[in-house]
């Protein structure tokens, strides 16, 4: 199997993006804060990524309201119970991808598809479609399209975490693999992905935030992923590069929060 990431890490001004990500990323590792409140604000970041996540999916609530608990909505609910899951999921998304992305989609759903739906690819081409994309694949191309991206996961690659990352988020928004709550899974599954390949590996950034930063250009960015051109798939990983870039600069937000008291 040829190293089709590392092909991608390889179009028009993507290197340069991944550069800018990686210093950014790297500001935030080094701030001192970390040496002894870092579980503080990998949960800060948790939440404040299922925030952005929840809102990207069209339900917005005050971080306030969530972090005390106010808020009720499906939605934030299981936007809440994937994050705070996914540091217990690095290693089964390491070595078997297909069987946390059930997972992942069992934990963003429980409070609003039916049990025997969780975790199981959408039978039919029934999908939300908060981005507006259009019609999904078909139920047939979805199976075959995520054998092919765990293959690639489990496969070799010289590409840099950023360029994976990008890849599983564009692939699953645009397959709508479960029909209800795609959007929480991929940002979820790319988040796992920068924590498994070692760019982030306390999930101290909230690429959300930044993804939620940038949503005016959200759409068309995957929109050009799923256009497959050269162009459109640059245009889509160096939209996600500056959301991880967003999302580390809102990190380093909070850890001077915190060392200001």
């Amino acid at each position: 199997m040829s190293d089709a990431f590392a092909n991608v890490a390889t179009l028009p001004d993507v290197p340069e993006a991944v550069a800018r990500t990686r210093e950014a990323v790297d500001r935030l590792l080094g701030h001192r804060i970390l040496r002894r409140r870092s579980a503080e604000v990998s949960a800060e970041s948790a939440l404040r990524g299922a925030r952005a996540s929840a809102a990207l999916e069209g339900v917005s609530a005050p971080l306030e309201e969530i972090r005390g608990g106010l808020s009720n909505d499906p939605v934030v609910q299981g936007a809440l119970r994937v994050s705070a899951e996914l540091g217990s999921l690095a290693d089964t998304w390491r070595k078997a991808p297909r069987q946390a992305l059930a997972r992942l989609h069992a934990l963003a759903a429980a409070d609003a598809v039916a049990p025997e739906a969780l975790g199981r690819p959408r039978p039919d081409d029934d999908a939300a479609d908060p981005l507006e994309l259009g019609p999904p694949p078909s139920a047939k191309e979805v199976a075959a399209r995520l054998d092919v991206l765990s293959d690639l996961l489990t496969a070799p690659t010289d590409a840099p975490a950023v360029v994976v990352a990008a890849i599983v988020h564009g692939e699953l928004l645009a397959l709508r693999p479960f029909g209800w709550g795609d959007g929480i899974v991929a940002r979820a599954a790319a988040r796992l992905t920068l924590v498994d390949r070692g760019l982030d590996p306390k999930s101290l950034t909230a690429p959300e935030v930044g993804h939620l930063e940038l949503r005016d250009t959200y759409g068309v960015a995957l929109r050009g992923y799923t256009a497959g051109t050269p162009d459109g798939v640059a245009g889509w990983v160096r939209h996600c590069a500056e959301a991880i870039e967003l999302g580390a600069r809102d990190a380093l937000a909070v850890c001077e929060a915190f060392q200001r008291g």
